[in-house]
């Protein structure tokens, strides 16, 4: 494995560990490959950064408005990052939203 391959896998887990809301003992043992130890390093690693895999940029992104900006009660909003699409209802909390569409860029 290079080094930039092993980079982006870490960077991938970095993300999935921080979406995960668990600890890191709790992730560690779902994620059998990965020891609390290698997790830590890399978290200290990438503390106080951004993860973003090499390669990729903020970038804009084209975005399709229809007759309805916003989201009325009944109705859904769909945001597509790739190949994965998100539905947000009403109600929705911004915060894992945000987490959400950072793992799948990331991802993506």
């Amino acid at each position: 494995m290079t080094k930039a391959e092993r980079q982006a896998l870490w960077e991938t887990r970095i993300a999935e560990y921080r979406v995960s809301g668990q600890s890191v003992k709790e992730w560690c043992a779902a994620h059998e490959d990965v020891s609390p130890k290698q997790l830590w390093y890399w978290l200290r690693k990438y503390k106080n950064q951004d993860v973003v895999s090499p390669g990729k940029s903020n970038r804009w992104l084209p975005v399709e408005i229809t007759e309805q900006t916003s989201i009325e009660q009944g109705h859904t909003l769909l945001v597509k990052i790739g190949p994965a699409s998100i539905e947000v209802r009403p109600g929705f909390d911004p915060a894992l939203l945000s987490q959400v569409v950072k793992v799948l860029v990331a991802l993506c």
